[in-house]
């Protein structure tokens, strides 16, 4: 038998064992298709240094790779998409990468979203504007509109974001509609945040064997199944995101209960 058939009767297996021990199999992710997944795309600059090339060439391999990996996501059927492309600490690196970086998103911007448009993503951007170059803001609003009416899938990409500084912005949205301390709850501050259409990511990867989640998605990850890839983000393709989803699809999901 192949792989694929030994994971089938694995879940099988599973599912019956965990009847007959009375537990809560509904909470299990037990083969579902998962639906919102969430990646930082880590790896880009180890990439390069392996191969003696310089930071930038990683970077554009790596876009290389998110097209990719966005192409069969959504050829499988996947709504959501949230990927970290540059986070708010990212701007403390050398001045020459930062400035290539953002040439390298004026022209993703300029070559992907078109090709995203044609079939039916969405593009929404989630992070501070303030501070970002004015001709890539320009670009990143066009993007928005241009893809605002498709419904195949939501691509969000986290750009100048960080998770601490999305819930202060979010804490501070409530305040200014004059909300008092006994008005605060989770809805309310959820319903403020960046993208409040976003739904929680029920998976999240992680590229380049490193197992921490960066001020990323603080708010959003509190229940996501997490996946930790040793490939480095260029080297991540298709394979890589079915052995992800097929590992979410043999855990089983408890959400603090028993």
């Amino acid at each position: 038998m192949g792989r694929g058939t030994n994971s089938a009767l694995w879940r099988v297996w599973r599912y019956f064992d965990l009847r007959r021990r009375g537990a809560p199999t509904e909470r299990s992710a037990g083969g579902a298709h998962c639906r919102y997944v969430a990646i930082i795309m880590d790896g880009n600059g180890r990439w390069a240094t392996r191969r003696h090339l310089p930071v930038g060439a990683g970077h554009r391999a790596g876009v290389k790779a998110l097209r990719r990996v966005l192409e069969h996501a959504l050829d499988l059927g996947i709504q959501e998409v949230t990927v970290f492309s540059f986070s708010s600490e990212n701007w403390t690196r050398p001045a020459g990468e930062v400035e290539e970086l953002m040439d390298l998103f004026m022209d993703a911007i300029e070559t992907q979203v078109p090709d995203l448009h044609e079939r039916g993503a969405r593009v929404r951007f989630v992070g501070r504007r303030h501070g970002v170059p004015a001709p890539l803001v320009a670009r990143i609003e066009a993007a928005e509109q241009l893809t605002a009416g498709n419904t195949k899938m939501t691509l969000f990409i986290a750009f100048n974001y960080g998770g601490r500084g999305e819930i202060v912005d979010a804490v501070r949205g409530v305040l200014a509609c004059g909300a008092s301390a006994a008005d605060v709850d989770a809805e309310m501050i959820a319903g403020h945040l960046y993208a409040p259409e976003m739904h929680e990511p029920e998976l999240l990867i992680r590229t380049s064997g490193e197992q921490r989640i960066s001020n990323f998605l603080l708010w959003q990850l509190a229940y996501s199944e997490l996946y930790f890839s040793p490939k480095l983000w260029p080297d991540f393709d298709e394979a890589d995101l079915d052995a992800a989803l097929a590992e979410y699809a043999g855990r089983l999901r408890r959400f603090g209960g028993r």
